[in-house]
C-alpha cells in the first residue's frame, strides 16, 4: 500500500519500463540505485528481475518503513536511506562513473521543478558505473530533463502521463551524441 503523498508508478508503466530494461540487459546482476523510491516498488521490481541488490533513498520516513518492510517481506537485498536525494548524493566525491550503480531510478514527485531533477542528475557522477542506465521518470508534457556531461539521452517512451527518459554515459569514443543502446 503506498505512503501518504506517494504517487506509485501504475502497474502498466512498470512493466513497459521493466520490459526496456530487460531487452537493454540492464538488471543482470546490476546494483541499483532508486531515488525518490517511496514504497520501493521499482527498486523491488528490479531486484525481483535479476538485479544484484539496490539502495533505496526516501525523504518520507513512513514511505522509507514501509519500502524497508516490502524488501524485508520480499526477502530481496535492499537497504532503504530515509534521507533527501540531494543530501544522499551530496555525501560523496569522487571522479565520474567510479561508481558501483548500475541501474538508476529517479521518480520524483511531478511537482518537483526541472531544476531539482537537473541537480539530482549532476550529483550522480561518482555514484555509477561506466555501463550504468538511468531512468527518469516525469509527466508526458514536462521537457526531457537536462543531463551533465556525463549523460546521453539514449530513449524517451511515454505510458499515459507519464514518459520515462532514459540516459546513460557515453561509449567510449562516442561524443555525447547517445545510441549507443
Amino acid at each position: 500500500m503506498p505512503a501518504k503523498g506517494t504517487r506509485p508508478t501504475s502497474e502498466r508503466v512498470r512493466e513497459a519500463l521493466f520490459s526496456r530494461l530487460d531487452h537493454w540487459g540492464a538488471l543482470d546482476g546490476a546494483h541499483v540505485l532508486d531515488l525518490y523510491a517511496g514504497t520501493g516498488a521499482l527498486a523491488l521490481e528490479a531486484l525481483s528481475r535479476g538485479a544484484a541488490s539496490a539502495d533505496l533513498v526516501e525523504k518520507s520516513a513512513a514511505a522509507a518503513r514501509l519500502a524497508a518492510r516490502n524488501a524485508s517481506v520480499c526477502s530481496l537485498p535492499a537497504t532503504v536511506h530515509t534521507a533527501d536525494a540531494r543530501a544522499y548524493l551530496g555525501a560523496r566525491s569522487g571522479p565520474e562513473l567510479s561508481g558501483e550503480a548500475g541501474l538508476v531510478l529517479i521518480d520524483p514527485p511531478y511537482s518537483a521543478p526541472e531544476s531539482e531533477v537537473a541537480a539530482v542528475l549532476a550529483l550522480l557522477g561518482p555514484w555509477i558505473a561506466p555501463d550504468c542506465v538511468v531512468v527518469v521518470e516525469r509527466p508526458k508534457r514536462a521537457p526531457a530533463p537536462s543531463l551533465p556531461s556525463f549523460l546521453v539521452l539514449e530513449d524517451t517512451r511515454a505510458w499515459g502521463e507519464t514518459a520515462a527518459h532514459f540516459a546513460a554515459p557515453p561509449a567510449p569514443g562516442d561524443p555525447g551524441e547517445g545510441g549507443s543502446r
